[in-house]
């Protein structure tokens, strides 16, 4: 399990980084949500270049998805990992959904 952060970089072009709670303590804090929903992506489901609709948080519950960025790299999600999705602006980033599992997720619009 691990927290990531997917935001516009001064590029304007998406990038990810691992967070952890020690050095931004901030994630253990509290934050405004709007509400929670859930939502499943069946296997080969994949979503074209998007930037994210609005700050949310983003939780594997089951499943994986793989995140891909405009420099060719892919980061691989899987149960339990959390990220924090940034990206409002440019190009965004693509998703899909490898394998045979679906992915069940976790979203948490930020308020």
């Amino acid at each position: 399990m691990a927290i990531y952060r997917l935001f516009t970089n001064s590029s304007g072009k998406s990038e990810i980084e691992e967070l952890d709670i020690l050095t931004h303590p901030e994630l253990s804090s509290s934050a405004a949500a709007e509400h929670i929903f859930f939502r499943q992506w069946e296997p080969g489901y994949f979503l074209d270049w998007h930037p994210a609709p609005r700050r949310q948080y983003i939780i594997s519950l089951s499943g994986t998805v793989e995140v891909g960025l405009e420099d060719g790299s892919t980061y691989t999600f899987l149960p339990g990992d959390a990220r924090l999705v940034e990206d409002l602006t440019g190009k965004g980033h693509t998703s899909f959904v490898p394998g045979d599992e679906p992915i069940i997720t976790a979203v948490i619009p930020l308020a």
